[in-house]
């Protein structure tokens, strides 16, 4: 049987599997918009930790954070699993519980522009107008990145055109999303995220067994200038954009030291986590908010686990291939490269079925909240007012399919690399969410214009920073994130004690919070 035949065999039976988990919750997600965008607010513990961890860290985790230690290698890698580490225990802990209330509390509120708008009581629905508005950009620029990945993923397997198999990833998972809605997404995002765990640890286990155990990945990374380094990369000595190659031997430049800034800057990817919509609505969605303290216990253990062990691989795939894929591009296929070389085809197939399903997992949450965003808070809270609940889940469809047309034409670019793309929509979400977020749920005199200055100083920060400062070089070459989430933070406090505080309505509200006691 030829490897491209069990290379299909595998990847039909796992989208057969996740095909299954659609249908079997389209009924009940056909039964109101609740359930398609929200699940009624029934997740179990369980459930609501793997499901948030493995939307988050899609195809980046198994292809993206790999590219990266494999080509420069440990410093940014490490330092940035370290941030997202810290952020995501930081996040269950403070927001998680406070989050599941107020938004309950706040007039049962199923979407962050939901929450953010009846959070400050608004009539004109500025906020909401706001936040759906960032939520649209920035998730086709996130559901661009999944596309991507399943694109190199399908393309290097079956060694067929990129385009075509972008597009025919795309298809599918628009055609679950569209069926099952956040149920289906939930249930299917545990079963990927045990997957994508399990892809992880068997393919970090045989790397080791054929370099020959650490010491041997530890000696031979060494050589290379700079690539164990926790406080620099290395540097690939470039020409037109292909790290060159002597004797068999990638070469590398001097290796480039990190200050402290260029350290806080990486590690701010986890203040990313506290505007993060995909998980934030996880929180949201648990039955009984009691269980969020498990739910938080399985999601750092899972996050610790699958970041060091994704970085780790980079650094195994170096050592084995060293001058296998030369371009910054290409290096986010060492995963794909490891599993396709350890494997017979039918088991590398399943394999790498954890790439796919990080991806779907993922993309089918980007997609559902940004088709949520437009019809449930544009359409339905502003432009169609007595819309109901039906028009209200058709247009949730509609919009679906419109997004994910955005983002496959965004992804046509074969070149474009997986961890930039989502580095910058994850500064999107954490600078123009994240501040105002922590600020509606902790303190009580942020006021309406406080929110808005905030959100539209953070979402705006970070393309300007992103386009117009961060090119500049020196000392402002760090990750837009990081002054974005600052400047953000700034704004709403000077725009918070300039406005006339809040009312008392919104202030008894913010109270009642602390002694709501759920009875479920």
């Amino acid at each position: 049987m030829g490897d491209k035949v069990q290379y299909i065999i595998a990847m039909t039976a796992y989208i057969g599997a996740v095909i299954v988990i659609g249908f079997r919750y389209a009924r009940r997600a056909s039964e109101s918009t609740a359930n398609y965008l929200i699940g009624g607010r029934s997740l179990g513990p369980w459930v609501t930790a793997m499901a948030a961890e493995a939307s988050d860290m899609s195809g980046w985790l198994l292809m993206g954070l790999p590219g990266v230690a494999y080509w420069c290698g440990l410093g940014e890698a490490i330092w940035t699993a370290i941030g997202l580490l810290i952020g995501t225990y930081l996040n269950w802990l403070f927001v998680a519980k406070r989050l599941r209330t107020y938004s309950q509390v706040a007039g049962n509120a199923i979407t962050i522009p939901d929450f953010l708008s009846n959070r400050f009581k608004e009539n004109k629905k500025i906020i909401l107008t706001i936040a759906a508005l960032f939520i649209l950009v920035f998730f086709c620029v996130y559901a661009s990145s999944c596309f991507v990945t399943v694109g190199k993923l399908f393309s290097t397997l079956f060694e067929a055109d990129y385009v075509y198999m972008m597009l025919l990833g795309a298809v599918f998972v628009v055609v679950y999303t569209f069926i099952g809605g956040f149920l289906a997404e939930s249930a299917s995002d545990f079963m990927q995220g045990i997957v994508m765990f399990i892809t992880l640890g068997v393919v970090v286990i045989v790397g080791l067994i054929k370099v020959g155990g650490i010491s041997e990945v530890i000696e031979n990374a060494k050589a290379i200038p700079g690539f164990l380094d926790f406080f620099g990369v290395a540097g690939p000595q470039m020409a037109d954009g292909v790290q060159q190659v002597s004797a068999g031997k990638p070469l590398f430049g001097e290796a480039v030291k990190y200050g402290p800034l260029v350290i806080i800057s990486t590690l701010s990817w986890g203040l990313g986590y506290f505007g993060m919509p995909q998980v934030l609505l996880k929180f949201m969605a648990i039955k009984n908010p009691n269980e969020l303290k498990m739910s938080r216990r399985i999601a750092t253990v899972w996050c610790a686990i699958s970041l060091f062990v994704a970085v780790f691989i980079g650094i195994i795939g170096r050592v084995l291939y060293p001058d296998s894929l030369l371009t910054n591009s290409d290096s986010e296929r060492i995963f794909i490269l490891m599993s396709s070389s350890f494997f017979m085809p039918l088991i590398a197939g399943l394999i790498m079925a954890g790439i796919l399903a990080a991806t779907i997992s993922s993309s089918d949450s980007y997609l559902l909240i940004a088709a949520s965003a437009f019809s449930k808070n544009i359409y339905h809270g502003i432009l169609k007012k007595d819309a109901s609940d039906k028009q209200v889940l058709v247009m949730s469809r509609v919009t679906l399919i419109i997004i994910a047309i955005i983002a496959a034409i965004i992804a046509l670019d074969e070149n474009s690399v997986i961890f930039k793309v989502v580095s910058f929509a994850w500064a999107g979400f954490g600078a123009t969410f994240g501040p105002i977020m922590l600020f509606s749920l902790f303190w009580k005199r942020v006021t309406r214009t406080g929110a808005i200055a905030g959100m539209v100083t953070g979402g705006a920060m970070v393309f300007i920073w992103k386009l117009l400062v961060r090119p500049l070089g020196g000392i402002v070459d760090i990750y837009e994130l990081f002054p974005a989430f600052v400047l953000s933070c700034v704004a709403i406090v000077i725009a918070s004690l300039l406005s006339k505080e809040p009312s008392e309505e919104i202030q008894k509200e913010f109270e009642s919070v602390k002694v709501y006691r759920h009875y479920e």
